[in-house]
């Protein structure tokens, strides 16, 4: 029954190259992209004072913020008509965030999304979000490949409902999807040949692959257009042989030709910067730095 649905969504794959369809809204074929940063770099900052980080990074040039914190309907502790209001003035727009999409947020009996799901959508649909992105897939919904299959209409399903508010339902990895197969086929790969580019887009995030054998560039050379958003990392090693983020252009990740061919036929719109690990900085000075590297790369 899956079949139908694969040819159909190989054929449609490099229409994003062409043009993007965000709810009912249309991208032109070079729209203008936009760069912003993870609030997950300053999670403590969020958590300690997330009107003043918020400032912080406004005053350092940020336009654009990807939320990371979605708690009994609030948004760092703030409803999302107030966050929404909060944002404004301080001239930030808040056009994605992550908020996993997991086994209480659909009912397998009724096939039917649960409340908690609605209510993350209309909530996201009131901050002015283009993009709700679940940035995990539960080790449950995972553990054979026709568990994975039905989960993927589960996805195309999100992106339906996504789309009846006028925006899209987005799914972004962490490394596990490079190491572990099914049936032969990396995970990665199930979730790009069963979901609908027109409904579920894909945030790539090229640092949480490093280190897995994959390649970020091969991936999006080998399926243009299909990449909306990016996750913009520099990678180090660190002593116990683990990778760990740091400022873009000062590790070991090819972070600037990933990110330019995301651009340039990747179908990026969104290049979201992210540090993790800081180096002995403050994540705030190292989200200062990191947006300084990008405009110098001309972002």
């Amino acid at each position: 029954m899956h079949i139908a649905r694969r040819s159909f969504i190989r054929k449609t794959a490099t229409v994003l190259t062409g043009s993007l369809l965000v709810g009912n809204r249309i991208f032109a074929a070079t729209p203008q992209p936009i760069t912003g940063i993870q609030l997950y770099s300053v999670r403590d900052d969020m958590k300690k004072d997330p009107l003043a980080t918020l400032k912080a990074l406004a005053d350092m040039g940020y336009q654009y913020v990807e939320h990371a914190n979605y708690v009994n309907r609030k948004f760092y502790g703030y409803g999302a008509a107030e966050f929404r209001k909060i944002l404004d003035e301080h001239g930030l727009k808040m056009l994605s965030g992550h908020t996993v999409m997991g086994k209480d947020h659909w009912d397998t009996a009724k096939k039917q999304f649960t409340d908690a799901w609605k209510y993350t959508i209309e909530d996201a649909a009131t901050c002015g979000q283009q993009f709700v992105i679940s940035p995990w897939l539960d080790a449950g919904l995972r553990k054979t490949y026709d568990d994975m299959l039905a989960y993927m209409e589960v996805f195309n399903k999100s992106g339906e409902l996504c789309k009846k508010a006028g925006m899209r339902f987005g799914y972004h990895n962490h490394n596990f999807e490079f190491t572990e197969t099914l049936n032969g086929k990396k995970v990665y790969d199930i979730i790009l040949d069963n979901t609908d580019p027109l409904l579920v887009v894909q945030q790539l995030d090229m640092g949480n692959l490093y280190g897995t054998g994959a390649d970020a560039y091969e991936i999006i050379q080998k399926h243009p257009g299909r990449f909306v958003s990016l996750h913009v990392k520099d990678e180090i090693k660190t002593a116990n042989g683990a990778y760990e983020s740091t400022i873009l252009g000062t590790g070991v990740a090819n972070t600037k030709a990933v990110t330019d061919l995301g651009k340039r036929s990747g179908g990026t719109l969104h290049f979201i910067i992210e540090q993790e690990s800081y180096q002995g900085k403050t994540p705030i000075d190292c989200a200062k730095e990191d947006l300084r590297v990008m405009k110098q790369w001309g972002y």
